[in-house]
């Protein structure tokens, strides 16, 4: 009789833990979507740039981690207590969990948004720098000393801003590179030779982020 008495408290024990294990792995999306929303975005970015016309992977790395902790830990909370007035059977961890988990997810698919709307800008000025490297390989071409026109191929860049970029070719010596300024504000590249002829590299510094080249 003692045993038949304890069978259904048993069963109730059992099925209480199944149901609290059954919302808890329900509600334990939001570290792994964080880990692989991160590295997705770090992607994305890289591949479709939402600013300018690169991004480092440091740099898009950090950008996504920390959009995706302001999201677990400042929006999911708020989300996940107006998921929970939707369905109110839901324990607050795992709302506040499915609520940040859907929106790193969007947020994924903002960053796509975001890159493919700004890819035409991107090509645009691709072809704006190609255009103002052709203009000082021909310059040089025409009047360059020998010394810089056996090096064209080797030039680097430092883009000063969107219309105006200082291009220079090393020579014999390599504290003093022809260096011009090609203006892309015209219909045509104007190209005005800088008397100054340390590379990029001493004036922009090595790690200046609009510096191309060596």
């Amino acid at each position: 009789m003692d045993d038949g008495a304890q069978e259904p408290a048993e069963d109730d024990g059992l099925r209480d833990r199944l149901r609290r294990l059954r919302w808890r792995m329900s509600g334990a999306w939001g570290i792994p979507t964080f880990l692989l929303a991160t590295l997705a975005g770090t992607v994305i970015i890289n591949l479709l740039p939402i600013a300018g016309q690169s991004s480092s992977v440091v740099g898009a790395f950090l950008l996504c981690g920390f959009a995706n902790l302001v999201v677990l830990g400042a929006i999911a909370p708020i989300a996940g207590w107006w998921l929970r007035r939707l369905h109110p059977e839901l324990p607050r961890a795992v709302a506040a969990d499915r609520a940040g988990t859907g929106l790193m997810v969007g947020l994924l698919g903002g960053l796509v948004a975001l890159g493919v709307a700004h890819h035409g800008s991107v090509v645009a000025a691709g072809d704006a720098d190609a255009r103002q490297l052709q203009a000082v390989r021909d310059y040089l071409r025409r009047q360059a000393p020998p010394e810089y026109v056996q090096n064209i191929g080797n030039e680097s860049v430092w883009k000063q801003s969107d219309v105006l970029n200082r291009t220079c070719v090393p020579g014999n010596d390599p504290r003093k590179h022809l260096c011009v300024y090609a203006d892309l504000s015209g219909p045509t590249p104007t190209i005005r030779v800088d008397p100054d002829q340390q590379p990029n590299s001493v004036l922009a510094g090595p790690d200046n982020p609009g510096r191309q080249g060596r």
